[in-house]
């Protein structure tokens, strides 16, 4: 067998009428995103073009399209600005709001706030595409780069690291932000009474209302990638499902309803957490056996006190604290802001206790994976044993 042929598997070649090579994509390269997960991306009988990344979605995966996608807007926003008092000199920017948080208003202290509109959608929107670039950019262009630095070279793991290194960055960058926002807030530090008093809490700042929406981009997005199988399902794929579904839920209402005081408590109790375990993931992959447990531990107690200390007493607010809603606010009137009528405490109640229950399950994953490591080597948190390969499975299976 000549070398030419040993080298063809590598290629998908598909010829068409003339014989001409009409596409040769490249299987699981290093600084490709082939690896098993995105392959069904990249098979399309289509020439690969920024269209039809469009139509199947590609651009989730391709960030070449996606910041095309991003930069339009850009590119349009900037020519209004220079060019819109001509032609129409009192229209504001129409393309600001993808950018810009919309709805400005003065408080009565004389202090910008913002209110909340349709606009907004625009706004999450382009975030969803910005997250989706970011995500890439990060995961395969960046820190799998680093990975190998640090001798990985299995594909899970390589994708495992880069997936856990842009979740240490974004939920320590978003984690301190809601401390921030907190720290401004009559809320600090989870002060759960005034969840409920003075509501409807429809003026927020600045930087609530952009964090707030960011958020749910980016949970938008997470939830696109969990759809569409971006990332290889973990043991508990459903368990993930459910969570989503929940957090988008608590996102929505909460925003709708102008509760995004308890959602900035919330988002901050989840967020804090999520970044020790990330950054546990990541030392237990480039095997600093130290670093990986001192971090464990640092991971477990940051988890039993914002994921269960604080929710439970955010649950506990909303069960015993509700009546402090003002009587003229517990109404159901969307032109005041006021959305809390009697049947809302269960409405805001039921998807945190399901929060809990699903945050109570991986609890004990983690608990498992603690008391293995009394008596093993101290291995990944939260379901991600398939990373190890067959033989790990079958050490699972034997036990």
């Amino acid at each position: 067998m000549s070398k030419r042929s040993l080298a063809t598997p590598k290629l998908l070649q598909r010829r068409g009428k003339a014989g001409n090579l009409r596409s040769i994509e490249p299987l699981d390269t290093p600084d490709s995103n082939s690896s098993p997960r995105y392959a069904a991306f990249y098979r399309s009988k289509e020439e690969p073009s920024f269209w039809s990344d469009l139509k199947t979605w590609k651009w989730v995966v391709n960030p070449a399209s996606s910041f095309k996608m991003l930069v339009v807007p850009i590119i349009l926003f900037l020519n209004w600005e220079l060019l819109g008092h001509f032609v129409a000199p009192n229209l504001p920017n129409p393309f600001g709001p993808l950018l810009f948080i919309s709805y400005p208003i003065t408080s009565k202290s004389g202090e910008a706030r913002y209110a909340k509109g349709y606009l907004d959608l625009a706004f999450i929107a382009y975030y969803i595409i910005f997250f989706s670039f970011l995500r890439q950019v990060v995961t395969i262009r960046l820190c799998q780069r680093i990975a190998r630095y640090f001798k990985i070279k299995r594909r899970s793991q390589l994708d495992r690291f880069g997936e856990q290194a842009y979740a240490l960055a974004y939920f320590a960058i978003m984690g301190s932000w809601g401390v921030r926002n907190m720290i401004q807030l009559p809320t600090n530090w989870y002060r759960t009474e005034y969840f409920w008093i003075d509501y409807p809490h429809w003026e927020m700042i600045p930087e609530l209302k952009r964090y707030y929406l960011m958020h749910t981009a980016y949970w938008l997005q997470q939830f696109m990638v969990l759809l569409l199988r971006l990332e290889k399902p973990r043991k508990d794929y459903t368990e993930l499902v459910i969570h989503h579904i929940v957090t988008l839920w608590l996102i929505g209402w909460s925003y709708l309803v102008n509760m995004t005081l308890i959602g900035n408590a919330v988002y901050t109790s989840m967020d804090i957490p999520d970044a020790f375990l990330a950054f546990s993931k990541i030392l237990n992959y480039i095997k600093w056996e130290r670093s990986k447990t001192v971090s464990f531990l640092l991971f477990l107690v940051s988890w039993t006190y914002f994921r269960h200390y604080l929710n439970i007493r955010i649950l506990w607010s909303v069960w015993t604290e509700f009546d402090l809603v003002p009587e003229t606010a517990r109404i159901w009137a969307p032109e005041t802001g006021a959305w809390l009528v009697y049947w809302m405490k269960y409405q805001i109640f039921m998807p945190l206790f399901l929060l809990q229950v699903l945050n109570l399950f991986w609890y004990y994953l983690i608990w498992r994976v603690a008391i293995r490591s009394m008596t093993n080597t101290l291995t990944d948190v939260r379901s991600d044993d398939e990373d190890n390969g067959d033989d790990d499975a079958n050490a699972d299976k034997d036990e």
